[in-house]
C-alpha cells in the first residue's frame, strides 16, 4: 500500500512482549505516531529500538489534532495511531480520527493485537458465544441494573474503587449470577477471581482490588415476563406527566425489573 493512510495499532495491555511484529513494523514506517501519552508510548518504542515522531492525541485535543492529522494524510503521510494500551477507539481516543479519514476517503488499516476485553472474556470461563462489551459501567444503580439485565455475557471495565459497589448491586438483583473479576491482565500480579455475585461482592467489600479491572458477568436468566405491578407503576407515572423512559428507569431502580422491558410494555399498550 502507498499514499497517505491511517494505521490503527493496538499495543500491549501490560506485558510489552505482547506487541506484534506487524505493529512494530508499522510504527517504524509511519511518518508520525499519534499517541495518548508520548511518555508511555516512548517506553514501548525504546524497548524495541523504534525511532518515530510522536504527537499527543488524547481526549482533550482529539478534534483539533484529528483535523491536523487528516491534512497530513491527504498530503501523503502515513499516520500510526496508538492508545496507552490495547486497541484504540475501544474506550480510548481515536473515533474522531477514523471518522475523519473515512469522510476524506483515506485508507484505514487496522492491525490485530492485544485486547483486555477478549483476554478477560476467555479467562472468565463464562459463555463466549454471545457477549457484549459495555465499556465502563454506569455509576447509577438504575444504569447498573439495566447493564446486568441482558441475556448475553457482559464484559466491562470498572474502577477498582467501584468494584464492590457494582457487585453489590448485581448481588441484589441476582445473588447467584456468575462473575469473574479479572485484574492486572498480562502483568506481574495478574489475577482472575471467579464466583457468584454474592460471594465476590462480600470479598471486595472487605478488600478493595488494586490495578486495572475487567468485570465479566454471566447473562441474566430468562424472565417469564415483567411483573404487572411494575408495569402498572410505570403507567401511573406516565399518566401523571412523566416521560415513559424516565418512568421506566425509576421503577426499574426500585424493583430490579429491566427498564427496557418496562418501557416496551407501556409503549405497546399505548399503541393498541
Amino acid at each position: 500500500m502507498s499514499g497517505g493512510r491511517l494505521v490503527v495499532c493496538p499495543t500491549p495491555i501490560g506485558n510489552l512482549e505482547d506487541v506484534t511484529l506487524r505493529v512494530l513494523s508499522a510504527l517504524r514506517d509511519a511518518d508520525v505516531v499519534a499517541c495518548e501519552d508520548t511518555r508511555r508510548t516512548g517506553v514501548l518504542l525504546e524497548r524495541y529500538g523504534v525511532q518515530a515522531m510522536l504527537v499527543p492525541y488524547h481526549e482533550h485535543n482529539e478534534r483539533e489534532r484529528a483535523a491536523e492529522l487528516v491534512e497530513r494524510m491527504r498530503a501523503g503521510a502515513v499516520v500510526a495511531l496508538v492508545s496507552d494500551a490495547g486497541m484504540p477507539l475501544v474506550s480510548d481516543p481515536g473515533f474522531v480520527l477514523v471518522q475523519g479519514c473515512v469522510a476524506a476517503g483515506l485508507e484505514v488499516e487496522v492491525l490485530p493485537g492485544p485486547s483486555a476485553a477478549l483476554a478477560a472474556l476467555v479467562a472468565s470461563a463464562l459463555p463466549a458465544d454471545a457477549w457484549r462489551f459495555a465499556g465502563f459501567l454506569p455509576r447509577k444503580r438504575a444504569g447498573l441494573v439495566e447493564a446486568f439485565s441482558g441475556p448475553e455475557t457482559l464484559v466491562a471495565f470498572e474502577s477498582p474503587k467501584r468494584v464492590a459497589a457494582s457487585l453489590a448491586v448485581l448481588a441484589e438483583v441476582d445473588a447467584a449470577r456468575p462473575v469473574a473479576v479479572c485484574r492486572e491482565l498480562t502483568k506481574l500480579h495478574e489475577e482472575v477471581v471467579r464466583g457468584s455475585a454474592a460471594e465476590l461482592a462480600a470479598r471486595y467489600a472487605e478488600c478493595e482490588p488494586r490495578g486495572e479491572v475487567v468485570l465479566v458477568v454471566g447473562g441474566a436468566p430468562p424472565r417469564a415476563g415483567v411483573d404487572d405491578a411494575a408495569i402498572g407503576a410505570v403507567r401511573r407515572l406516565v399518566e401523571s406527566g412523566a416521560k415513559p423512559r424516565v418512568a421506566a428507569g425509576v421503577v426499574s431502580e426500585l424493583t430490579g425489573a429491566p427498564a427496557n422491558a418496562l418501557y416496551k410494555a407501556v409503549s405497546e399498550k399505548a399503541r393498541r
